[in-house]
Order: structure tokens, then sequence, then C-alpha cells
């Protein structure tokens, strides 16, 4: 017999072993058209893939953080009024000129029994002031309140992504691994009757370990990508495991300069800032209105006894208003001036330094989006067909002795590694997407 048709005997032989769903998957990978990618519908799994939109509205009803910042905003709430709020007025009651030696209340006409109360009133405008600096405390809390929210719910989808992403990664595994499986079969069988050498055995069972250590990778990868998802959905210990669905490859028209206009106008970090400048403003208008005095009303009613021949006296009513002299105005008015214009100045520069950072992290993840959107798209259209279609080729020729062995299976890796990186870059647009829905201030799904 010839060598050329015995080595054909022994391919044919071994390929024999091979499952046609393996067979299929060496010869072109899985026949769906190119646009179908890794996010074709996989079989069905023991378990119900959970939407993403179940899970962020469970992390939006039970996440600790934003139950906190709610509290906070309805304790500033609350602060509102209050601030606005005379102080209590003052109850007063004594004796007025009684006589140390007689301590008798009938003998000196100026002796009394006084009841009196007292309010103080701030300068005209203060208490309005105060009030307005409670308001914009609050309202900036209600931004930051939402911007927890939104933070929450960015924090949700990429987790879920990630989670997403190891789970598709251990099905290309673990089909890959099949794949090399039955590769290793047929270097055994071709070495065992002398057409194979014993390079390809090791090579097949080298490449077969790396995917076993790759599974390791995973399954590694895959509690931590839960414990942080579990952490921000507020579950407790021991929390079911979740099976994610694969993100769709749809795809979104990103404008910059829009997605900047609105990232200004509906970011509540941005607002929140806003409204923390506003209410600098405020303080510090309160400081220069503390040049002007407050003022102190005391009415007293005093009751005096008869006179000790039976003579009636009359009681006396007393009208006071008092007011604080601010002299102390170098010590005392002029750093609380200057603190409060500092303050300001302080938050107008942190708000133009969060302006600064939103237009940059939006340039970044614009561009990270597309760039992994047109690499989706290149491996699904291009580069995928083409190498599937060279593991075909490359099959077809060593049925006839044409190609070696490390040839098919370099090929066969080849189209691993290029359904894996087709698979992030799909990942990676659908987070750069979640990043920027957080950027500008996109609330939900």
């Amino acid at each position: 017999m010839k060598p050329q048709t015995r080595f054909a005997l022994v391919a044919v032989a071994a390929l024999s072993a091979v499952s046609p769903e393996t067979q299929a998957q060496v010869a072109g990978g899985d026949r769906n058209p190119p646009s179908a990618g890794v996010f074709a519908e996989r079989p069905a799994a023991p378990q119900t893939a959970v939407p993403l939109g179940q899970l962020v509205s469970e992390a939006l009803q039970n996440n600790p953080e934003i139950r906190a910042a709610r509290k906070e905003v309805e304790a500033a709430q609350a602060r509102i009024s209050p601030a606005g709020a005379l102080d209590d007025p003052m109850l007063e009651a004594g004796v007025i000129n009684l006589p140390v030696d007689s301590r008798r209340f009938d003998r000196e006409d100026m002796t009394m029994k006084m009841i009196g109360l007292a309010q103080r009133f701030p300068y005209p405008g203060k208490r309005g002031l105060r009030q307005d600096m409670a308001s914009k405390d609050a309202e900036s809390l209600a931004y930051g309140y939402q911007e927890t929210v939104n933070k929450v719910v960015r924090d949700v989808k990429l987790a879920y992504f990630d989670l997403a992403l190891v789970m598709d990664s251990k099905r290309l595994v673990e089909k890959n691994r099949s794949v090399l499986d039955q590769f290793l079969k047929v270097a055994e069988a071709r070495y065992a009757v002398g057409q194979g050498s014993q390079a390809d055995v090791l090579k097949a069972q080298t490449q077969l370990s790396k995917m076993l250590d790759e599974l390791i990778r995973l399954d590694r990868e895959r509690p931590m990508i839960e414990a942080d998802l579990s952490r921000t959905l507020g579950r407790g210990s021991n929390p079911a495991p979740v099976i994610p669905q694969t993100p769709g490859p749809g795809e979104v028209a990103l404008s910059l300069d829009a997605l900047r206009q609105a990232g200004l106008r509906d970011r509540p970090q941005l607002r929140a800032l806003q409204s923390l400048v506003a209410r600098n403003d405020k303080a510090l208008e309160l400081a220069r209105k503390d040049f002007y005095p407050d003022f102190d009303v005391r009415l007293q009613y005093g009751q005096r006894d008869n006179m000790p021949d039976g003579t009636k006296r009359e009681d006396m009513v007393s009208v006071i208003v008092a007011i604080n002299l601010p002299l102390w105005r170098e010590a005392k008015l002029d750093p609380r001036l200057s603190e409060a214009a500092a303050m300001r100045d302080q938050a107008l520069n942190m708000l133009q330094a969060q302006q600064n950072e939103l237009f940059m992290k939006l340039r970044q993840q614009v561009a990270g989006a597309e760039q992994n959107l047109k690499s989706a798209r290149l491996y699904e259209t291009g580069i995928l067909p083409q190498a599937r279609l060279a593991v075909e080729a490359t099959l077809a020729a060593y049925k006839v002795g044409r190609a070696d062995f490390l040839s098919l299976m370099d090929s066969q890796m080849t189209v691993f590694n290029y359904e894996i990186v087709h698979a992030a870059a799909l990942i990676n647009y659908n987070k750069a997407l979640a990043e920027v829905d957080f950027l500008v201030g996109k609330p939900g799904l």
C-alpha cells in the first residue's frame, strides 16, 4: 500500500471517531451567519437567565447606599424650616428692688414681682438667607442621591456584563476543549500507527491543558464578580447565583457634542455642585449681613403690693429694645466674610474641575465604544468568517495528506482566540455605553 493511501486511511479512521457536531465545528465553526457571532442563542441552561432590568430594580430597592442617601436627603429637608425660624422666646420671672433689711414687698414703691417675655429678631433678611442656605443644602443632597442611584445602576450593569463575558468565555473554552480533545485522539491514533509524530500528541496535550487552565481561571473570576454584583444588589450572605443574559450588539449613535451638553444639563453631580455654589453665595451674603445688629425685644409686667396703710399701688409695664454691637470687625466679622468668599470660590473651582473631568471621560468612553463596535463588526463580517474558512480548508487538506496536524490545530486555536476577542469587544462596547449613561446622568436602563 502506498504511503499516501495508508495516511488517508488512518486520517479517515481517526476522524470517524469525531462526532458530527464537532466535525461541523472543526470544518467551519457554527453554521450561523457571521453577524450572530458569539452572541448566537445558547442552549437551554439549567437555570433561567435573569434580565438586567430585574437586577437594576432589585438594586434600587435594596442597595444600602441608596437607602442611606435617601435618608440623608430627608434629614436635610427637615432642616429647612428650622433654619428660618426665630429663636425660642425667653420667659423671665423674678423680684425687682426688694429691700434687703425688711424683705417686705409693701415698703418700697419700686418693689415688684416681675414676669417678662423676651424675643430676639435677626436683622431683616438673615432668616430668609439661612432658610435659603438650608434649602440649597437639601437640593445638593437630592442631586447627590440621584448620583448615587445612577452609580449603583452603572455598577450593576458593569458587573452583569463582566459576568456575561466570563460565562460566554467559558462556553467558548468548553467548545474548543471538546474539539481539541478530538484532535488529541486523532494525533494519538496516527502516532500509534507510525503516521504522526510525538510532537503532534504533545502539542495537542499542551493546548488541551491550556484550555483546562483557562477554565480554572474563569471559575476563579466568576465568584469574585458575583460577590461584587451581590454587594451592589444589597443581598446578604450566600446569595443565589445570577445567570446573565448575553447583551445584544445593538448600535447606539454617539455624538460627543450632544453628550457633553446632556452631561452639563443632567449630570446630578454637576447640578449638586451648582447648588453648592448657590448655597455659598447665600452664605457670603449672610456674612455681609452680620455687620448689622440683631434686635432683642423684652416685655415685662411688674406687680406691686399695696402700701402698709392699704393704699393701692398700680402695676407697671416695661418694654425694652436691645441690639448687639458688631464692633469686633477685624477679629470676628472680616474672617467670616473671607471664609464665605473662599468657600464660594472653592465650589466654583470644584464645578469647573468636574466639568473638565466629564469632558475627558466622555471622550474616552465614546472613543472606546466606537473602537469596540468597529472591532466587533470587523470580526463578525471579516475576520471570523475567514478564519473559519481557513479551518475548513486546512481540514480538507489534512484529510488528503496535504497539511500537517499542527497547521490544523493552529487554525482552530486562531478561530477560538478570535471568538474570545469578539465576545470581549461586544461586552466592552456595552460597558462603555453604561459608563456614558452614567456620565450624562441618564437614569435607569
